[in-house]
């Protein structure tokens, strides 16, 4: 225990069955959800199911309720190798979020621990499954297939691509398998001959998972709402500075908050003196002033050309040019172009 820490447990409960995923943990049965939980990732690349619900947990029993609640709504079948047979996969999440008692900051340690129950690959001879059975074995078949190609992908260092949204155990599962994490493997075996083929997949699988690595850090992030009112506190305790700097220069008449419409006026008056000539220096105290006062200057600009778009035009008179009348004066061009006598 860490007394110095604020430890928050939350627990959430999902099944994979037949590509649909549920909640184990709401109260509305498995058999009235419809099974479209969406599975996103956040801009750091953590994977979240969206609409999953969270339980809170304070101690060991709690967690432990809630665990045993949800895994009695699993999907559940008989047949020739196992009477409890898991139909489907499932993933018990814990989420740890611990926060600093004696440090008054905004990080945020964060950690998810998946507990993940892969159903076991079946072989339809042996367990004998026919109708409903046989397509639950069938999706649990393929999505270990998926799984191992995975695996085998981030097993190879040479591999751009890793498959992981060909089934929704995978994608779920991306950020426990090739990303910041540690993934332990427990493999179950029958050490029967008769299941001797089963036992030498399994062994197989775990030798593949045991060939990806992967280097874990710490998690921390920032808790936007202790951000926000630490950015407050320091640009309360900023003015306050700064107005202790100003009244010691005598500029306690200094103003930093935005201009209220009388002052925005009475700069603005300034502004057009300054413009037509009548006062020589406009002097400037502080940034927020200037800013206001370029403000003026481009209110009295667009005014100024608005007014000039609105003017009417003056229309130019044709200027009388050599060899042209002018209006009262014809010249007639014969007399001008006739030859003279004796020419």
């Amino acid at each position: 225990a860490r007394p110095e820490n604020n430890i928050t447990i939350k627990l959430s409960y999902v099944e994979i069955y037949n590509e649909l995923m549920f909640d184990l943990l709401t109260d509305v049965g498995v058999s009235e959800q419809s099974g479209d939980l969406h599975i996103v990732e956040d801009a750091r690349g953590a994977v979240q199911v969206k609409g999953l619900s969270t339980v809170i947990a304070s101690s060991e029993e709690e967690a432990l309720h809630v665990f045993f609640q949800g895994d009695t709504n699993r999907h559940v079948a008989e047949h020739a190798l196992n009477k409890g047979s898991t139909r489907s996969h499932c993933v018990f999440t814990i989420y740890v979020e611990s926060r600093s008692r004696v440090e008054s900051n905004e990080k945020v340690i964060c950690s998810k621990l998946h507990l993940v129950d892969l159903a076991g690959s079946e072989r339809v001879k042996k367990t004998g499954t026919d109708g409903t059975t046989l397509k639950e074995a069938s999706y649990i078949n393929k999505s270990l297939s998926f799984l191992e190609q995975v695996v085998v992908a981030l097993g190879d260092r040479n591999r751009d691509h890793i498959p992981y949204r060909q089934s929704k155990l995978t994608h779920m599962l991306k950020d426990s398998l090739g990303g910041n994490c540690k993934t332990t493997m427990i493999a179950n075996i029958w050490p029967e001959a008769k299941m001797l083929e089963e036992t030498t997949s399994t062994l197989r699988f775990a030798t593949r998972m045991m060939r990806v690595t992967n280097d874990a850090t710490v998690n921390v992030h920032l808790d936007p709402q202790l951000l926000i009112r630490k950015y407050e506190r320091q640009i309360k305790e900023l003015k306050q500075e700064l107005a202790m700097h100003n009244t010691l220069a005598n500029r306690s008449q200094v103003q930093y908050e935005e201009y209220t419409p009388d002052e925005q006026k009475e700069l603005e008056s300034k502004v057009k003196m300054y413009l037509e000539g009548d006062l020589q220096e406009m002097e400037v105290v502080s940034v927020r002033m200037a800013y206001e006062a370029f403000s003026c200057f481009r209110k009295l600009y667009n005014e100024l050309q608005t007014e000039l778009s609105q003017r009417p035009t003056r229309s130019m008179a044709p200027t009388a040019g050599a060899g042209e009348a002018t209006q009262g004066e014809p010249v007639d061009r014969s007399e001008a172009t006739a030859p003279r006598e004796g020419e």
